[in-house]
């Protein structure tokens, strides 16, 4: 069973950055898609982005031009580099892939703790 494992985090000070990463356990031909979504206190889990083995991306509104998705399609990983952060960004993140484009089923990470103080 694939394993996604996320890295990165931890928490900053409005205004800061903070890189996540994303991997697999295992080494895979190739990925669909890996995205980010994350999980705020009290609310449901949502979309932040997603990049997928082509090249295309899609972001969340909220995100507005702060957060930028890549991917090394050859390490199987994407990184999350996030600016401009603030306290709403607080979250948990986690990290999602699909591997084929005909299935839509996804792994999921254990996720990672982003806090924003302000």
């Amino acid at each position: 069973q694939v394993q996604v494992v996320e890295s990165g985090g931890g928490s900053a000070q409005a205004g800061g950055s903070l890189r996540l990463s994303c991997g697999v356990s295992e080494r895979l031909s190739s990925i669909y898609e890996m995205g980010w979504y994350r999980q705020r206190p009290g609310a449901q889990r949502e979309f932040v982005a997603f990049c997928t083995s082509g090249g295309t991306t899609d972001y969340a509104e909220f995100v507005s031009g702060r957060f930028t998705i890549s991917r090394d399609n050859a390490k199987n990983t994407a990184l999350l580099e996030m600016n401009s952060l603030t306290p709403e960004d607080t979250a948990v993140y986690y990290c999602s892939v699909r591997i084929l484009k005909i299935r839509a089923d996804r792994i999921w990470g254990q996720g990672t703790q982003v806090t924003v103080s302000s």
